[in-house]
């Protein structure tokens, strides 16, 4: 603190002068505006992530609320994958449905090009939407489509084939003219209307196409608009009832929470990284201040030696940090609202409807609050010393040992730990894990606080007395007083340790988003193959030089009891432990006598293949062994088109769900189902998207039913999605990063005033510049080195656990932090240490001290 202002100042001794301590706090600041505009850097960028994300949640949230009547165009909607039963038809016509459709996905063709296309076909009739619009070009097509019998096609559709309003499209065994381009309808999102666009035709039609046959996957939804109905004991009046007959209900409201949870995870990981740029700000206030505290010790002990009371003396300093928070805390702010404009356009391929941004008084109230309380909180303990600076320590030479707030230190360091569990919580939404979080952080705390301790212990007792003066004063430097080990040793390894963990944590997020496709895979799927058409496709195939990979049965079926219980009495028992979601599914099995290379046997044994005579094991999904409670050698009787049959759970296999090809939750040996009623997949590998088209027309206009699926086709869709998630991800990852690269700064920078004394008195000794360099250099690569691998490898253990409890998914270590994070942080800190003299090392020693005092 410039000493001609405290002596300058008359006022000292008017110990309730509110104005002169403001006046105090901002002369002291404008001395140290370089520390103290290092340590805002961290406020800033931590409160930017909050608010930003913030703000777009808040916003998501009540675009979701408010739209959710135009996402679904309905109140509620009755739905059945099966033409409804006499009891399910009763229900729905006693509600008296104000709109219905059939949809199912089928392939198409354009009779003016030949081109085909896997669609979405939606049979409508009534008045729906009731809510929300169907965006036509032209607009009047929406209207009309019904009277004039035409069909509504997606407009990107058209644009890819070249097919104008006014072409037709065969759709199975009918050929109907395009009224309009279909450019929005409730029902549709983005993504699904990528893979399968919609295509929209009036109700009346469906049984013409001739396209519904056994096995078609279908299901029949009716509308309702009922502004005034108490949804919510609808619900719960008719959901138990439909649920009995295979249909199920769903509303607006319901719909909404939904779309809220499906972008939960998203959210999760954004609150994680904003929550770690959070702590990292955090991490930079409480290092920056406990330095900068430390070089104020002998202006303090000089203010009290002229009058200063030791509250007087807490508060300019607590008045500095409070203002330099809430200005933090203000920037920081309005940088998050301005970031948060950029989310709508990064996740918009995600989203059902266009968000709608607005700025709320919540987010930026709480960015401004947030700034204040972690300045003030993060630099209580290092301000806690000030109160107890004996104005004696003007006259003492070196470090004194001042009286420890013992009490005050364990009430604010209690206070710390509530407000990061509260914060964390809040933006996690989960005790549990925030818990698990701050105490992590504490014990990573901890680790690193012990090994600095005994980092200086191990150099002390094994000190190299026979090294060089400059190794010798390096070591020295480490544990002598006013070292500086355990701050930036701590400061350094927590930055590195949420830094590498947000970026092992993107790694295993990416880990199973990769897609693969060679040669010997399928990347054509031909779905709905009847047994009488199956001799016909094959030699299509051999036709046109194509191999048949996979023939793959499948036989439909539901589950008819479950370890002695019937399915129904399951239904009504709320007591039981059977995901619900089970008693109403219909399920697609199969039967081969191996496992698939993206199956894992992980209890029981595998049965190939058996008589029909013998008792038949079966062999389920580790996901339908948790959702029905099931283990090896339990009895569960399936209902396949009518006929029971009994079979005990053989084997359970652990299925890996992301791989692009057909995974099934049941399978069956094979000599089981061989006469059941079933229809077949196929598969092959097509070279070349010309030769996949020249295909699909091929196996479209000989057989109309069959569904082909051109993985080729997905694999773009999904590369360009995982794309735009790997942006997200990375985007926030380089924004932590960044964060902690100038918490590091502000730390290693802030420091450079416990050392400017000693190596002037070297200088001033005799010491060559060449020696001081070595000195700090040396100095300053073992506390990088250390501090940043310590961090690294708490890190891989904390890493290690999210994948194993939180992701549950295999962690697969990356090596870039070793190569990367841990030379280039140690070489950050070396960087910045040598700068910090640079001043000593131009100027005259009388120079320097003038300057810095």
């Amino acid at each position: 603190m410039n000493r001609r202002h405290i002596l300058s100042n008359t006022k000292i001794t008017s110990k309730g002068n509110t104005a002169w301590l403001f006046k105090m706090a901002w002369r002291d600041a404008k001395a140290s505006k370089v520390r103290l505009l290092l340590f805002m850097a961290s406020i800033i960028l931590g409160i930017a992530a909050v608010v930003s994300i913030q703000l777009f949640s808040e916003n998501l949230k009540d675009n979701i609320q408010r739209q959710s009547k135009a996402l679904m165009g309905a109140d509620f909607i009755i739905d059945s994958e099966q033409i409804p039963n006499e009891r399910a038809q009763a229900i729905i016509d006693s509600l008296k449905p104000d709109a219905s459709e059939v949809n199912f996905v089928s392939m198409i063709n354009f009779p003016k090009n030949g081109g085909t296309k896997l669609v979405v076909v939606r049979g409508l009739e009534g008045g729906f939407p009731f809510y929300g619009t169907i965006d036509t070009q032209p607009v009047s097509a929406a209207s009309t489509y019904q009277e004039e019998g035409g069909a509504l096609v997606d407009a990107t559709l058209l644009l890819q084939f070249d097919i104008k309003p006014g072409d037709s499209i065969k759709i199975g065994e009918i050929t109907l003219p395009i009224s309009g381009a279909l450019k929005a309808i409730p029902g549709s999102t983005a993504i699904s209307s990528s893979v399968a666009p919609p295509i929209v035709i009036p109700y009346r039609y469906i049984e013409k196409t001739n396209l519904l046959q056994f096995g078609s996957r279908k299901e029949y939804q009716f509308f309702y608009k009922a502004p005034t109905v108490d949804l919510a004991k609808l619900e719960k009046d008719l959901q138990p009832s439909l649920e009995e007959e295979n249909a199920d209900l769903d509303t607006h409201t319901s719909t909404s929470q939904r779309l809220g949870k499906r972008y939960e995870n998203v959210g999760k990981f954004l609150n994680l990284a904003a929550f770690i740029a959070l702590l990292l700000g955090c991490v930079g206030i409480a290092s920056s201040v406990n330095i900068y505290i430390k070089e104020k010790l002998k202006a303090i002990a000089v203010l009290k030696c002229l009058g200063a009371t030791r509250k007087q003396s807490f508060f300019i300093f607590l008045i500095q940090i409070s203002g330099i928070g809430i200005v933090g805390g203000l920037i920081g702010t309005a940088i998050g609202a301005g970031i948060q404009e950029l989310f709508p356009y990064i996740l918009k391929e995600f989203l059902p409807f266009d968000v709608d941004i607005q700025i709320t008084a919540q987010p930026l109230i709480m960015g401004v609050l947030l700034g204040f309380f972690m300045s003030v909180l993060f630099a209580l303990l290092p301000l806690l010393r000030t109160w107890y600076v004996s104005p004696l320590e003007v006259l003492r030479i070196g470090e004194v040992a001042s009286e420890k707030p013992k009490k005050a230190t364990i009430v604010v360091f209690i206070v710390i730990l509530l407000f990061l569990f509260s914060f964390s919580f809040w933006l996690l939404k989960d005790a549990l894990f925030a818990l698990t979080f701050v105490l992590g952080i504490l014990v990573t705390f901890a680790i690193l606080t012990g090994i600095s301790i005994l980092s200086m212990k191990l150099v002390r007792r094994y000190f190299p007395k026979r090294a060089g003066f400059t190794v010798r004063q390096s070591l020295l430097n480490l544990f002598r007083p006013n070292n500086q080990t355990v701050v930036l040793i701590v400061a350094i390894g927590l930055g590195t340790f949420l830094v590498s963990t947000l970026y092992f944590t993107k790694d295993i997020l990416l880990s199973k988003t990769s897609v693969g496709e060679t040669s010997a895979t399928a990347n054509l799927i031909t779905l709905d193959v009847q047994k009488d058409q199956l001799t016909d496709i094959v030699k299509t195939f051999e036709t046109n030089d194509l191999e048949l990979i996979n023939n793959i049965p499948l036989v439909t079926m539901r589950m008819h009891s479950i370890k002695g219980v019937l399915v129904n009495t399951l239904r009504t028992d709320s007591t039981s432990q059977v995901r619900r979601w089970l008693l109403n599914h219909e399920f697609r099995t199969t039967y081969r006598d191996s496992l698939l290379a993206s199956e894992e046997l992980v209890a029981g044994e595998w049965t190939p293949s058996q008589s029909a005579k013998d008792p038949i094991k079966i062999s389920i999904s580790d996901n339908i062994a948790s959702d029905a409670n099931l283990t090896v050698g339990d009895p569960v009787v399936f209902n396949v088109q009518g006929v029971l049959m009994e079979t005990t759970v053989g084997s359970i296999r652990k299925v890996d769900w992301g791989q692009l090809q057909l995974n099934f939750s049941v399978v069956f040996p094979k000599g089981v189902l061989e006469n059941a009623p079933q229809f077949n997949v196929l598969t092959t590998n097509v070279p070349t998207a010309e030769r996949s088209a020249a295909l699909q027309r091929d196996l479209v206009s000989k057989f109309p039913n069959v569904t082909i699926i051109d993985l080729r086709q997905m694999y773009t869709i999904i590369e360009d999605i995982i794309d735009k998630v790997s942006w997200i991800i990375n985007f926030m990852a380089f924004f932590s990063i960044v964060t902690g690269i100038i918490v590091l700064i502000g730390s290693v920078r802030n420091s450079k005033y416990q050392r400017i004394k000693e190596s002037v008195l070297l200088r001033t000794l005799g010491a060559k510049n060449s020696q001081i360099l070595k000195i700090s250099a040396l100095e300053y690569l073992f506390l990088g080195m250390i501090g940043s691998l310590v961090g690294i490898l708490l890190a891989l253990v904390s890493s290690l656990l999210l994948a194993l409890f939180v992701f549950k998914e295999p962690f697969v270590p990356s090596i870039i932090p070793f190569i990367v994070f841990l030379p280039g942080i140690s070489a950050l800190v070396l960087g910045i240490g040598l700068s910090n003299i640079r001043s000593v090392l131009s100027s005259s020693p009388l120079e320097v001290l003038r300057k810095e005092v």
